[in-house]
């Protein structure tokens, strides 16, 4: 029987066109059941962060976990929406119009980068029922190392609005901020929740009173965090994600 068993293996192997990703599905499952824990104890939404998982075979499996995809452009946009479907989000450095023209009709979440490029495609997401957002910078570095190198907080980074930022554009900038429906940070990088943690107190210090406002419904923080490791701490993370939800009326 050993025999048998190893011989189709074989035979399954050798019809498989190389190269090509082998997926161990058990694994996969209990990572998702480890996510789907953390949603249903905290009451966040986890998010597919395509860019780093885009294989869409197994989104069908992922949908019965996940609240939803991420997008980092508008082919993974599309991409999520027809092979998953949930909540679709997007976020980019920038836009072309005729990119936010169909992003408009597939996405439930457009995230932008600066006041500028908020300005400029804000009436037309509002028009289309779209939530939008403005990614932040709290200026907050926990990378080291050959994680160093990817830092959005990095001296020199533009990804995301810094406070001096907001504060030097003024009175256009508070506006737009009261129609936006959320804020974002992304500054992690296969990190622990301390590390969230850290840099959460950084986003309240310097951002608090814009997710006090009361048109702000959501917080998105971005990826990097490496729940499904083993020494992951978990409950950290549930616990924040309660706090930030009860003290600004928001959903992580």
């Amino acid at each position: 029987m050993e025999s048998d068993r190893r011989s189709g293996i074989g035979t399954v192997r050798a019809a498989i066109e190389t190269p090509a990703y082998i997926i161990d599905e058990k694994k996969l499952i209990n990572n998702l059941e480890i996510l789907s824990d953390v949603q249903k104890r905290s009451g966040c939404h986890i998010l597919l962060a395509q860019k780093a998982y885009s294989a869409f075979a197994t989104y069908p499996l992922i949908s019965r976990f996940l609240t939803g995809t991420t997008s980092s452009g508008l082919y993974e946009a599309m991409l999520g929406r027809e092979e998953m479907g949930g909540e679709c989000h997007v976020y980019s450095p920038a836009y072309k119009p005729d990119e936010i023209d169909t992003l408009v009709k597939i996405c439930d979440h457009i995230i932008f980068n600066s006041v500028n490029q908020l300005s400029k495609y804000n009436s037309i997401c509002l028009r289309h029922g779209v939530q939008t957002g403005l990614r932040i910078n709290p200026e907050c570095s926990t990378q080291i190392g050959e994680h160093a190198i990817y830092d959005p907080c990095a001296p020199g980074s533009r990804l995301g609005v810094t406070r001096k930022m907001l504060d030097d554009t003024g009175a256009a900038a508070a506006q737009l901020i009261r129609s936006v429906t959320g804020l974002h940070f992304h500054t992690l990088c296969e990190q622990n929740s301390d590390d969230l943690v850290t840099t959460m107190e950084a986003v309240e210090e310097k951002f608090g009173d814009i997710l006090a406002l009361k048109n702000i419904r959501w917080l998105n923080m971005g990826g990097g965090h490496h729940i499904t490791r083993e020494d992951y701490d978990r409950e950290r993370l549930i616990k924040l994600v309660k706090e930030v939800s009860e003290k600004y009326g928001v959903t992580v």
